[in-house]
C-alpha cells in the first residue's frame, strides 16, 4: 500500500501526519506519470524545481538530481522530511523553500503537481518567470478531473503555448513553453475591511482561503465573538489571513495573541495584516505549524477557530478532529473553544466527544457558532 514503485527505484512513503488505518497514499496517478514520463527526459546536470510535492514523492524519486523543492505547507514539509528518513536518505541532497522564500538561478526542469486553488497557481506561474528559459522543461502533473479549461488559460497567459498529454490512470500532463514577457504577479490581493468602526486592508497571500472577500462564516463568527477581561492569551487557529485574532486583539487589548496555520502564506498574511493594524504598539505570535502542536499544553484560555474540511484536494474530518484534540489540550482548565461550521458537518458530535459538552451561541440557515469549555 505504501511501496511507490517508479522507474527512479522503490520507495516507502506514507501521508503526514500518520494515522491509524490510513487508506490514503502519499502520491497520485499523477506522480506516476510525470516520474514515468522523466525518465528519460532528465540528465544529472540538470537543475530541477519541483513545487506544491505533497508528501515527497517527486522529491525523493529524484533525489539523486539534488532538486529544489518549494511547498506551501507544513504538512507536506514535515511529510517530506519524514519519508526522506523511512528511506535512510538525508535533507542535504535537496533543498526545501517555503512559498514565501525567493528562488534563485535559472532551473531546466520545474515540475508543478497542479494546486487546488487556481490564484496560487497563477501567483507559482509569474514567480518562475525570472528563473526559467525558452529552453526550460516546464511539465505540471494532476489528476484529469482536478484539469479544466480555465487551468490551461492560466498557463498560456502567464506563460506561453500549453499542451495536454493523453490520460493514463486518470492522470494527465501539462507541457508548457515560456514564450511570454515576464510580468509581475498580482499576488497579494487586498480588500477594505470596516473592523470595529475601523476600516482596515486586509492582505492575502494567493494561497489563503477566501482572498478577495471576508467569507461568510468567518463574518458569523466575528458578529459573536466572547468578551472578557479574562482572556489573557488567544489563539487563532487555522488563522488564514487572521482576521479573527486582529478583531480579538481589538476587543482585548490585555491579551497575547497566536496565531497559527499550516499555510505559510497564511501566516504570512496574518503578520501582515496585523503589523499593518497594529504597527509596533502590539506584538503578537505567528507560528507555521500542524494545528496547535508548538502549543505549551494547559497554556491558553481562548481559541477561535473557523476549521478547513479539506487537505489539497482530499475532503475530510480528520483536520477537525486534530484540531479539536490539540485545542482541548492546549486551553486552561475553565479555557473556551469558539469555532463556527456548516451545519452538515456535525462539529457538535466532536465537541461533545472530546470536551463532553458544548453550546449553540448562534444559528443561521448555513452556520452555527458553537462553544465547548474545559473543565
Amino acid at each position: 500500500m505504501n511501496i511507490l514503485t517508479a522507474p527512479q527505484g522503490d520507495f516507502t512513503l506514507n501521508r503526514y501526519p500518520i494515522r491509524k488505518k490510513e487508506t490514503l497514499r502519499a502520491w497520485d496517478a499523477a506522480d506516476e506519470y510525470v516520474l514515468n514520463h522523466l525518465h528519460n527526459v532528465i540528465k544529472q546536470e540538470h537543475r530541477i524545481l519541483i513545487i506544491n510535492d505533497n508528501f515527497g514523492a517527486l522529491s525523493i524519486a529524484l533525489h539523486s538530481f539534488n532538486p529544489t523543492i518549494q511547498t506551501d505547507s507544513f504538512l507536506a514539509h514535515q511529510g517530506l522530511l519524514q519519508n526522506l528518513a523511512t528511506n535512510a536518505l538525508t535533507e542535504n541532497e535537496i533543498t526545501i523553500l517555503s512559498s514565501m522564500d525567493s528562488l534563485e538561478g535559472h532551473y531546466d526542469i520545474v515540475i508543478i503537481k497542479v494546486p487546488k486553488s487556481h490564484a496560487y497557481l497563477e501567483d507559482i506561474l509569474y514567480k518562475i518567470q525570472p528563473h526559467i528559459t525558452p529552453d526550460s522543461k516546464i511539465i505540471s502533473a494532476a489528476m484529469a478531473k482536478n484539469i479544466h479549461t480555465n487551468t490551461l488559460k492560466i498557463y498560456e497567459k502567464v506563460l506561453g503555448e500549453t499542451t495536454t498529454s493523453l490520460a493514463k490512470k486518470k492522470a494527465r500532463l501539462i507541457f508548457t513553453d515560456f514564450t511570454r514577457s515576464p510580468s509581475t504577479s498580482p499576488y497579494p490581493e487586498c480588500f477594505e475591511l470596516a473592523l470595529e468602526e475601523k476600516s482596515f486592508s486586509i492582505c492575502n497571500q494567493s494561497n489563503v482561503f477566501s482572498r478577495e472577500k471576508l467569507d461568510l462564516g468567518t463574518r458569523f463568527l466575528l458578529e459573536n465573538l466572547p468578551h472578557s477581561d479574562n482572556y489573557k492569551t488567544i489563539v487563532d487557529l487555522g488563522c488564514g489571513n487572521g482576521i479573527l485574532g486582529l478583531v480579538a486583539a481589538l476587543q482585548h487589548p490585555q491579551a497575547h495573541i497566536t496565531f497559527t496555520d499550516e499555510s505559510y502564506m497564511a501566516v504570512a498574511s496574518a503578520k501582515q495584516n496585523f503589523e499593518a493594524a497594529f504597527g509596533t504598539e502590539r506584538n503578537a505570535e505567528f507560528i507555521v505549524s500542524d494545528c496547535l502542536s508548538e502549543t505549551k499544553k494547559e497554556s491558553v484560555d481562548l481559541i477561535l477557530c473557523n476549521p478547513p474540511f479539506h487537505q489539497n484536494t482530499v475532503v475530510g474530518d480528520h483536520i477537525a478532529w486534530q484540531m479539536f484534540n490539540d485545542a482541548y489540550a492546549a486551553l486552561n482548565k475553565g479555557g473556551e473553544f469558539w469555532i463556527v461550521g456548516n451545519h452538515h458537518l456535525a462539529y457538535h458530535a466532536k465537541l461533545k466527544s472530546i470536551f463532553g459538552g458544548y453550546k449553540i451561541v448562534a444559528s443561521n440557515k448555513k452556520f452555527a457558532v458553537m462553544i465547548s469549555k474545559k473543565n
